[in-house]
């Protein structure tokens, strides 16, 4: 299947590694930031392929795990009112909250609903005339002209029983907050390709300029990765500090303009807690005020809830590429997909549960 069977040829992957292996003389920190990026990494054993030197730091790249623990209180909150179907794509449901978790509260008896797409829940809410139906909107600027969307038409229908729980964030403020961590060790990034088919990758080029960045855009097939970090390493290599695409068959410089025209008519931009990472600025979407009528925290009163981040869970180190999830002394014994005790192991894109799933058995 072309674009698939292609970027999925052992034959072309293994010329890659070689190639990568050839201009490589001194060791390189390179973070991808994608959560897809992470699991294909893992999957086929990518990062194992390379030379020792290079290190593959996994990112703050899934966006189920990086919705901070606050906004699942607040989903939670919601959820339990008799009066609401709570909408929500199936891997927010088994997110730790505080107590409990959205599918456990299904199973006490919420109406909580799986969606494919936001759109069901309006047409939930057209059904449903008796009840108040919630969207549970979170990801990055992938999933958010979706959200944008649904907002715009809900406005539009003048539906008085739906509103929106949004949580959605941006990828470059987060890449600038690691770059100014103290504990930055990433020397280049392979930027999300499904988050720049949306948004270009034009907010890269101030942050490769300042932060003297190689950063090249990339697509999740192996040889697509491969690719990425063939670029990353010759740039770093030859002392540049460039934007790349090697994702130009979905990435164009200037992203998707129409998408990005309603997301800026639907939100605005605002600071945002990450999970495991705090707050960081400018991160965050949130509904405008023209859209005050269709916001789930206003309507439901849940804006004020605040929730610390537990200390046992070392996620915001994984996240920020400080430690392997291996080297979590939780990993795979108090924490596992069935009892998870962060994000990073619930989520198919979180970097726990790729190790779990595939690496498990090399550290038991």
């Amino acid at each position: 299947m072309k674009y698939l069977d292609e970027y999925r040829d052992p034959a072309t992957a293994k010329k890659l590694v070689v190639a990568i292996a050839s201009i490589t003389t001194k060791p390189w920190n390179i973070m991808e930031v994608c959560g897809g990026q992470t699991h294909s990494i893992i999957k086929y054993g990518i990062d194992q392929l390379l030379p020792e030197a290079i290190n593959l730091i996994h990112g703050p790249g899934c966006p189920v795990c990086v919705t901070p623990l606050e906004y699942i209180d607040k989903a939670l909150a919601i959820a339990q009112l008799p009066e609401v179907i709570f909408c929500s794509f199936g891997d927010m449901l088994r997110v730790p909250g505080s107590h409990h978790d959205l599918l456990g509260l299904k199973a006490q008896g919420a109406d909580i609903r799986i969606v494919y797409s936001p759109m069901e829940s309006l047409t939930i809410a057209q059904q449903h005339p008796d009840k108040q139906v919630v969207f549970f909107g979170v990801g990055f600027e992938t999933t958010a002209p979706a959200t944008a969307l649904l907002a715009y038409q809900a406005k539009q229908l003048a539906l008085k029983n739906f509103s929106l729980l949004v949580c959605h964030v941006r990828v470059p403020p987060v890449m600038e907050a690691l770059l100014n961590s103290p504990n930055n060790q990433v020397q280049g990034f392979l930027g999300a390709g499904h988050v720049c088919s949306i948004m270009g990758y034009h907010e890269y080029l101030p942050l490769a300029a300042h932060f003297k960045m190689p950063i090249v855009i990339t697509g999740f097939e192996p040889v697509d990765i491969l690719q990425g970090i063939y670029l990353c390493i010759k740039q770093l290599e030859e002392g540049r500090c460039e934007v790349e695409n090697e994702y130009r068959r979905v990435v164009k410089e200037p992203g998707n303009l129409p998408a990005q025209q309603l997301m800026q008519s639907v939100f605005n931009i605002v600071d945002r807690p990450w999970r495991g990472l705090g707050n960081i600025a400018a991160s965050g979407l949130a509904l405008t005020a023209e859209y005050n009528d269709w916001n789930a925290e206003q309507r439901f009163s849940v804006a004020n809830i605040n929730t610390q981040e537990p200390a046992e869970c070392r996620s915001g180190e994984v996240l920020q590429g400080i430690i392997k999830p291996a080297q979590c002394p939780e990993f795979g014994t108090r924490c596992t997909p069935e009892h998870p005790l962060g994000a990073t192991m619930v989520s198919s894109e979180g970097a726990c549960a790729a190790y779990f799933r595939y690496r498990r058995y090399q550290h038991v």
